[in-house]
């Protein structure tokens, strides 16, 4: 049961921090125009910061996935029972609830960050003012996932020895390197529990486009698996 606690631990906190530094930096849905560029390297340092946080804090009790995906990533990779992975996946729904609840009573408080949205994702506006497309969104969602969990799966890998020492950093660059290059797109999910939860609070088109950074992400880490299995060392 503590293995499923510090999942939903650390999804809360990286909800909240993450989430937290987007709503702080008013990092919208304009928020990879030129003139933004401030709040995008900052929202992407939060979300990495907060991975390479918890990886040392709950990474020796859970292995810190703190995302469905790499879940789903590490189970198609027969390193955890199914009911582990179910458990997990619930887990961090529940934490990323909370803390997007724990955002959003915070925003709400008289702060003057009402307007700022929860960090919640969503197709975004481009420089020219139209909408980022389905289909470019959810391909987005499914190449930065793919790429992000198989940094993961690698990282994590028997076969990398001593270096796992430093696996939590590696896996916390990788995703502020993956948001620099994907939240002028999507705002950045590769993670269905941080999109469920800001989701749920914020409503309208970030509730409508849910699906998109479910099936994304979920499709993207069964490739990286897929990749995995080509790629890996026998002795992983």
């Amino acid at each position: 049961m503590k293995k499923y606690l510090a999942e939903m631990v650390g999804t809360m906190v990286l909800v909240l921090m993450g989430c937290g530094v987007a709503v702080s930096l008013n990092c919208t849905s304009d928020c990879s125009t030129v003139a933004n560029a401030g709040t995008v390297i900052g929202t992407a340092l939060a979300f990495g910061l907060s991975v390479v946080a918890m990886a040392y804090t709950i990474g020796g009790i859970s292995g810190c996935h703190i995302n469905p995906a790499i879940t789903l990533g590490v189970w198609l990779s027969k390193r955890m029972s199914t009911k582990d992975a179910l458990m997990y996946m619930l887990f961090q729904v529940i934490g990323a609830i909370i803390g997007a609840a724990i955002l959003y009573g915070l925003s709400n408080a008289g702060t003057g960050l009402e307007g700022n949205g929860l960090g919640a994702n969503g197709l975004q506006t481009t420089a020219a003012g139209s909408t980022v497309s389905v289909c470019a969104g959810l391909l987005a969602e499914i190449v930065f996932t793919c790429v992000f969990v198989l940094v993961v799966l690698g990282a994590t890998s028997k076969t990398n020895g001593a270096t796992n020492n430093f696996a939590g950093l590696a896996i916390g660059l990788s995703l502020v390197l993956v948001h620099l290059v994907c939240i002028r797109y999507t705002g950045t999910s590769v993670n269905p529990a941080r999109s469920i939860g800001p989701a749920l609070f914020a409503g309208g088109d970030a509730l409508c486009q849910l699906w998109i950074f479910i099936v994304g992400p979920f499709v993207g880490a069964i490739l990286s698996a897929l990749i995995w299995k080509v790629i890996a060392p026998k002795e992983d």
